[in-house]
């Protein structure tokens, strides 16, 4: 059997027996659904609900998306602008790693509190993946051979020249490996916020769907959520994976042994 042919096939194998262990012990162990339901009964109260739960994940994937493009985006520029510009980058990049390591579930009451709930929700996306762009990137384009850079200068290359033809190709794996990273981090961050806002009467995520069973003790509705949301993001992060490859295959080696 081929590598690839078990990369794919040891995880399916390993998730169907778990859901068949899973189905056993609640039908053996006779546990209510009110605290552990079957999967048979999480996949009947999927497609039972799929109107509201879809239209939910919905609201949370366009959160995310929208997070994700701005900390795309403000990542990247705030990274060349550090690089371009060194005491831009010692003025700024340490209030960035604040932003970072501050807790977002302690945050995010606090922007319920002061903005509308929709931008409240989504600058905490934001917030969660805005910092592995910015340090990756920031890297990237700090780690370039410095012996290129000679080469370059010796051929009188403007500053930007060296930027679009040296440092942001020589930085583009780092950069996608941040936004590898940022987009799961933005489902989170949307993910912490919309329970935030649930907690105060407000919201129509999938995250507050989830909070709202609970409250109701409503599990099998729970889990489906929960599902949908794992499903979410691991389609994001295979999205990426495959942007990322797309990009890289013919020239960087860590793509090109993947292909091998």
């Amino acid at each position: 059997m081929s590598e690839r042919a078990l990369r794919i096939g040891l995880p399916v194998v390993t998730l169907a027996l778990v859901v068949l262990a899973w189905d056993q012990i609640v039908r053996l162990c006779a546990i209510p659904p009110y605290v552990l339901p079957g999967p048979g009964l999480v996949l009947a109260t999927l497609i039972a609900d799929s109107s509201l739960l879809w239209q939910s994940l919905l609201v949370t994937l366009t959160i995310t998306f929208e997070g994700f493009l701005l900390a795309a985006f403000g990542g990247v520029a705030l990274a060349i602008a550090f690089n371009q510009w060194r005491l831009f980058e010692y003025s700024l990049y340490p209030y960035a790693v604040i932003l970072q390591v501050t807790p977002i579930v302690a945050v995010a009451p606090l922007l319920l509190i002061y903005l509308p709930q929709p931008l409240a929700v989504l600058a905490c996306a934001w917030i969660v993946a805005f910092f592995p762009v910015l340090a990756n990137t920031t890297l990237g384009l700090n780690s370039v051979d410095h012996n290129l850079i000679a080469l370059f200068d010796l051929y009188k290359a403007s500053r930007w020249q060296v930027l679009w033809n040296l440092k942001l190709p020589a930085a583009l794996p780092q950069m996608l490996a941040g936004l590898r990273i940022a987009g799961g981090l933005s489902l989170i961050g949307a993910v912490v916020a919309e329970i935030a806002a649930g907690s105060a009467g407000a919201g129509s995520g999938l995250a507050y769907r989830i909070a709202e069973s609970g409250y109701r003790l409503n599990i099998p509705r729970m889990f489906a959520a929960l599902l949908l949301l794992s499903l979410a993001g691991v389609a994001i992060f295979f999205v990426l994976s495959a942007l990322s490859h797309l990009a890289l295959r013919r020239w960087h080696e860590s793509a090109v042994r993947r292909e091998r």
